[in-house]
């Protein structure tokens, strides 16, 4: 575990960022739909921006900050755990957004720690358009006392385990895949890009961001449950819990499951790849009625 050696950074824990400021154009809407082979009309124009585009403003702020606690020499152990929208406005082409993030806390598991960060992102007038949240597990971590928030639990319901789900949406991804993710989304990972390199880290070869896997199953929510309106959706909840590679398709099973305290309809769902890993799991969708 190398214990000894972990010196976490606990006076990052807490702690604003910087903002960061991005203006939204149309034509990067357009290339991020078009980097998940989203035909959305609105997506695909670059009219509106597709669910997890709202990862895009807040990356610069978000990932330094979550891994800022982590010591150096367990940084590459950690992996995108889960990680949770909550939309207040949808994005349009045209708007500066301005982001901002924080470690709000570090939870310790008998196989490693799970760092979880927290991004708001605002419009000119400083109204919340996204707040997210997001967790790194770093395998192996020893931190010591839990500390802070823990990650809003988003379970699959046991009563509907086994149970038919009202649709189930299968999609291929393209041998470009992570080429184009990787561009439209500004994450550069080599383990998504260099096939040489992602088997050096253990890896059968390059594997698709789990981000845009998860704009894959939002594809299927939207497609099923709010396609004349995809602003409709107010939260976009996962657990990422298998790789994937761009041979693979994969496919999202939709349960519904009543309402949330807000009055929104609760969608959960669990996207299985081709090789019958689950690659998704926990999935939760709130669509306003």
């Amino acid at each position: 575990m190398e214990a000894a050696t972990q010196a976490w950074k606990t006076d990052s824990i807490g702690v604003w960022s910087a903002p960061v400021t991005f203006a939204v154009e149309r034509e990067r809407i357009a290339a991020y739909a078009e980097a998940t082979n989203d035909t959305q009309p609105a997506h695909a124009a670059g009219d509106l921006a597709p669910p997890v585009f709202a990862i895009v403003p807040a990356f610069e702020a978000l990932l330094p900050t979550l891994t800022a606690p982590v010591p150096q020499e367990i940084l590459m152990r950690g992996v995108h755990g889960q990680q949770d929208f909550r939309y207040h406005q949808p994005i349009r082409p045209g708007v500066v957004l301005t982001s901002r993030a924080m470690c709000i806390g570090v939870t310790q598991r008998s196989t490693g720690a799970v760092v979880l960060g927290k991004a708001e992102t605002r419009d000119e007038a400083g109204e919340l358009v996204v707040e997210q949240l997001m967790t790194y597990f770093v395998r192996g971590g020893e931190f010591g006392e839990s500390v802070g928030d823990a990650l809003p639990e988003h379970a699959f319901p046991p009563a509907l385990a086994g149970t038919e789900p009202f649709a189930s949406v299968a999609h291929g991804y393209d041998a470009d895949t992570t080429l184009r993710y990787s561009k439209a989304s500004g994450d550069p990972m080599p383990i998504h890009l260099d096939d040489a390199f992602a088997k050096q880290m253990g890896l059968p070869g390059i594997i698709v961001h789990g981000l845009c896997t998860m704009a894959y199953t939002s594809r299927a929510v939207v497609g099923e449950c709010c396609p004349e309106d995809p602003s409709r959706l107010k939260r976009l909840a996962v657990r990422f819990s298998s790789i994937v590679q761009p041979t693979e398709t994969v496919t999202t099973a939709l349960w519904r499951d009543g309402q949330s305290p807000e009055g929104h309809d609760r969608v959960v769902f669990e996207t299985t790849s081709s090789t019958g890993a689950v690659a998704i799991k926990d999935g939760l969708a709130e669509i306003a009625s």
